[in-house]
């Protein structure tokens, strides 16, 4: 390992990691410490200082979990679990796991399209952009259900497109998830390709020009390569924004599987190990999908002619 990867990455993170350790467990005490201390009340008991400390951190319904015992609880519904268990988080993952692509890939297509119609019409560019943004200022949580429940039944109606689609009732729902992921990933895609797009710089441009270049040779040869590095930049952001649409979606569909309906049964039940646990899957369920993303942009930036920095 190179001494500056050991300097300017591993000790600054595994430092923040570990203050954040500490603060978790200092929380974790205080956020327990007057349930405890009723506990001990009504028990008659009087324990020492660290005996109390203990109690809190060993609660089984406490209000801030510590870490140790959401680390357990994710070991145990991972490793010592069934992959087909519903109590398994990585069955539930894979529940969230499907809808987030599929919305990521739905997110992808409509936000490139976006992008190329932005950059290559005025009129478009001057009447939809303000209206992208728009769109992002609108709670997901207000409109989840809304699409969620109309797209259901569009697509299990009697209707053209449910006749046309002809999709089963576990289709449908997983398509209407992905929904969400789509309105929450195509608008960073968007904005990410439209400046892509336009980062050509005026030199370059008139040199197409000059060699009589039309516009989708222009657009082919000079535009998508210089937008390659904006787009899996926008894609890290999407594809996480995709895995938040995914767990919002099940929430009001009274999903049975998924990270969502992991938090929901946690919620009904005051399971909050469940729930903190849920929440670290889907964290790392985040990080390996940016982490995905990131290794695909290394492996075009090589097959297009970069270098390592």
């Amino acid at each position: 390992m190179k001494p500056d990867t050991l300097k300017n990455k591993i000790i600054p993170v595994t430092t923040i990691l570990v203050a954040l350790v500490v603060l978790w467990y200092v929380a974790a005490v205080l956020m327990n410490a007057p349930f405890q201390r009723d506990m001990d009340g009504r028990a008659g008991a009087t324990p020492t200082t660290l005996e109390f400390i203990g109690k809190t951190l060993a609660q089984p319904k406490p209000i801030l979990p510590a870490p140790h015992q959401v680390a357990q609880n994710v070991y145990e519904n991972t490793v010592l679990r069934s992959l087909s268990s519903n109590r398994s988080l990585v069955y539930h993952s894979w529940v969230t796991l499907s809808s987030t692509l599929l919305g990521f890939g739905f997110g992808m297509l409509l936000g490139i399209l976006l992008a190329v119609l932005i950059v290559h019409n005025r009129a478009m560019d001057r009447s939809l952009m303000p209206w992208l943004v728009a769109s992002q200022t609108i709670p997901i949580l207000a409109i989840a259900p809304m699409i969620v429940i109309i797209s259901y039944n569009v697509l299990t109606g009697d209707n053209a497109i449910a006749h046309l689609l002809n999709l089963d009732s576990d289709a449908s729902r997983l398509v209407s998830k992905a929904l969400i992921s789509t309105y929450l990933s195509f608008f960073p895609v968007a904005v990410g390709m439209v400046k892509g797009l336009r980062s050509p710089e005026i030199m370059h441009l008139d040199l197409m020009r000059t060699y009589y270049a039309s516009p989708t040779q222009t657009f082919w040869k000079l535009r998508v390569p210089a937008s390659i590095p904006f787009l899996f930049t926008s894609m890290k952001v999407a594809i996480a924004a995709s895995l938040v649409g995914a767990i919002v979606g099940e929430l009001p569909t009274g999903a049975v599987a998924g990270i969502g309906s992991k938090l929901l049964a946690g919620s009904y039940y005051s399971q909050t190990i469940d729930i903190w646990a849920a929440l670290v899957a889907g964290s790392l369920l985040a990080g390996i999908l940016v982490a995905i993303v990131g290794i695909a942009a290394k492996i075009v930036d090589r097959a297009m002619g970069g270098r390592p920095a």
